[in-house]
């Protein structure tokens, strides 16, 4: 009935897009400062008279949540209830970015519709197939013991719709494919994905680990940490804010977290926005090369997510020289290719090179729906 989302929380430009009733596209610019605001002009434009699709927000039956971080507490969606809201509360150390804005929208529809049932569907829950030797860190075994100290992977919704999606598209079997999910935004992670199962992901504890991201550092030499914690006289506190919110593509180019401004920057000369971009595509293609030896071999490598979908060149820099691997990239197709469902390797490749919108919403959706049905 309605599809849309918010864009730009708490920064210049914020907004809110939508598909009317005509199937047009709409953008509502307006001052959003926080995820409070955001599920509330939602909300608003869900009964708008011009714009909206309900009469009442009465109508309705379910609100369906993204949570980041279940830890070892959720290996799959669940219900909210108080009991819920506080293991969420107890991951939110894990995931700091995401954990307290999701469980800003949980409350802010506790508020507005305080009689509506809320289901959580959990980031880290279609990673839990991992084997014990992918999710393992190389410290004392006690800490995993005393604190659950382990890989648990994230953006699994995306990873889990858009890798099943592929295989509708090509008419296989999910189980009998080996592929990679490439869901690169500003948030970035990659999942290994055999025979229907989660057996690698590149994010960790936390989704600080990795790939490049808008703000976050990715994979990086833990001693760096303890090294610039000395020097700089940083508290722990603060070494997670700058690993977390200044780092990445922001802290290597010193121009944005948002990749269509770092295009602009690189384009008008700026070596370090050029930098950046190259370090961002480079660990992309660095780990489709560990994970094809990890599965024995590649069948599907899909992309997704805001830049993947949409960053053509992105996605040449990422598949260049990559023909060692069967992968074969039809640069036409690959050009034209917008944000649309689309095969872009050519015939002979190898490997089958997709692209994929991700559809989260749906998977959240369904799990919702299952819910409340049982």
């Amino acid at each position: 009935m309605a599809q849309g989302g918010v864009e730009r929380i708490g920064m210049p430009g914020s907004l809110l897009k939508f598909v009317d009733s005509n199937n047009e596209k709409v953008v509502i610019e307006r001052e959003i400062e926080g995820h409070d605001d955001g599920i509330e002009f939602i909300l608003n434009i869900l009964t708008d008279w011009q714009y909206g699709c309900l009469g009442d927000l009465n109508e309705i039956e379910a609100v369906g949540h993204r949570v980041v971080h279940g830890g070892e507490k959720f290996a799959t969606s669940v219900l909210i209830d108080q009991e819920v809201i506080d293991k969420v509360i107890e991951c939110a150390e894990l995931a700091p970015l995401h954990n307290p804005a999701n469980l800003k929208g949980i409350y802010a529809i506790q508020k507005i519709l305080p009689n509506t049932p809320q289901v959580a569907v959990f980031d880290t829950a279609f990673h839990q197939t991992m084997p014990d030797y992918a999710y393992m860190y190389g410290l004392p075994y006690k800490f995993y013991e005393k604190y659950a100290v382990r890989r648990y992977g994230f953006h699994g919704t995306s990873h889990r719709y858009v890798s099943r999606r592929a295989c509708d598209i090509l008419g296989v079997p999910y189980e009998k494919q080996r592929i990679i999910t490439a869901h690169i935004g500003n948030g970035c992670s990659m999942t290994a994905i055999k025979f229907g199962q989660s057996i690698d992901t590149s994010m960790g504890m936390t989704p600080s680990e990795g790939l490049l991201m808008g703000t976050r550092s990715g994979d990086i030499d833990p001693a760096v940490l303890s090294f610039i914690m000395i020097k700089e006289g940083f508290k722990p506190n603060e070494m997670c804010d700058m690993i977390n919110r200044s780092s990445g593509v922001l802290g290597i180019s010193g121009v944005s977290s948002d990749m269509r401004e770092l295009v602009v920057a690189k384009r008008a000369g700026n070596p370090r926005a050029l930098l950046a971009q190259k370090v961002y595509n480079y660990r992309i293609k660095k780990y489709i090369g560990a994970y094809t030896a990890a599965m024995g071999g590649l069948d599907i490598l899909v992309f997704t997510g805001g830049v993947g979908e949409n960053q053509f060149t992105m996605r040449k820099a990422v598949c260049d020289d990559m023909e060692y691997l069967g992968i074969s990239l039809d640069d036409s197709k690959n050009d034209d290719m917008q944000g649309k469902e689309m095969i872009i390797s050519t015939p002979e490749s190898k490997v089958t090179v997709m692209v994929v919108p991700t559809n989260e919403e749906y998977i959240i959706a369904a799990d919702t729906q299952a819910i409340l049905t049982k």
